[in-house]
């Protein structure tokens, strides 16, 4: 075939797309209900915009296979959607075989509406996620929330949320922080890319903005002392330093205040950051 050959679409079909899908899935999980996962794959399916105008349009191609090969543009559009439907069937098949290694106590969990909703959602960001590392965590939470009750699914959501906001300069930021608690700002830094920049320049901003972005948002806090029943305690005046007012603003790379997840952080982190997670015992999954 020469560079300029287009290689062959194959055409399909909406009933054998869901079928070869869900005979798929079933092969690595024969204990499952084929209704439970007919609902799983058509919940993905059905959320991913695209997928209805490729099979309609792939189908097309049997009938109209001549126009359409003259239409360069269409056919390139064709192949572009057909490598991502092997990319999504690919992801399927992964989210099995994690429900293979939870086993059939999930049948109810992935026929409930509940659940199919944070499944539609969570494929509508995995669409729309710009590089592979997102799309891997999609689908661990995809599992993981099928596998697993740490938190109610409006939190899922939440996380789903995140996902979709964050990138993978703020997710390098949080896997520092969740294996190394109490890291500053400097240590993430030195962790992530090494020598330390100048204090005026686009590296020092974009920092800053990451840290202030994972604060607001309610991933990551200043560590801080609680009382027995968690309520967060003031910090004291240091008064045993002399007062000494400084010319300079604080640094981005400020080596004094330790960080750590939130809660909830370290909940988004187990959902999204672990393959499978069948309990949370403490802050050890």
């Amino acid at each position: 075939m020469s560079k300029n050959d287009n290689p062959p679409l194959v055409p399909v079909d909406t009933d054998e797309t869901v079928v070869e899908i869900r005979g798929e899935l079933e092969k690595l999980n024969p204990d499952l209900k084929k209704r439970a996962l007919e609902k799983f794959a058509l919940a993905a399916l059905g959320s991913i915009p695209w997928v209805g105008g490729f099979i309609s349009a792939a189908a097309n191609l049997k009938t109209e296979e001549g126009s359409l090969r003259k239409d360069s543009l269409q056919t390139k559009w064709l192949e572009e959607h057909e490598r991502k439907m092997h990319r999504l069937n690919h992801t399927l098949m992964e989210i099995g075989q994690r429900f293979d290694a939870i086993g059939p106590t999930i049948e109810d969990r992935i026929k409930s509406e509940e659940y199919l909703d944070v499944v539609r959602k969570a494929f509508r960001a995995w669409d729309e996620a710009d590089t592979d590392e997102k799309r891997k965590y999609v689908a661990n939470l995809v599992s993981n929330s099928a596998g697993t009750k740490l938190c109610s699914d409006d939190v899922v959501r939440q996380f789903i949320d995140w996902l979709e906001l964050y990138h993978e300069s703020h997710f390098a930021v949080i896997r520092v922080i969740f294996k190394t608690p109490g890291a500053t700002r400097y240590h993430i830094w030195l962790e992530i890319h090494g020598e330390v920049p100048r204090e005026d320049s686009a590296d020092a901003d974009l920092y800053r903005l990451l840290i202030r972005d994972l604060s607001t948002g309610g991933v990551i806090r200043q560590d801080r002392d609680t009382t027995y029943d968690g309520r967060f305690l003031k910090k004291r005046p240091d008064n045993r330093r002399p007062s000494m007012s400084s010319s300079t603003m604080e640094s981005a790379f400020e080596d004094s205040k330790p960080y750590v997840l939130t809660e909830l952080g370290k909940q988004f982190v187990h959902y999204t950051m672990n393959e499978v997670v069948s309990r949370l015992d403490g802050d050890n999954a």
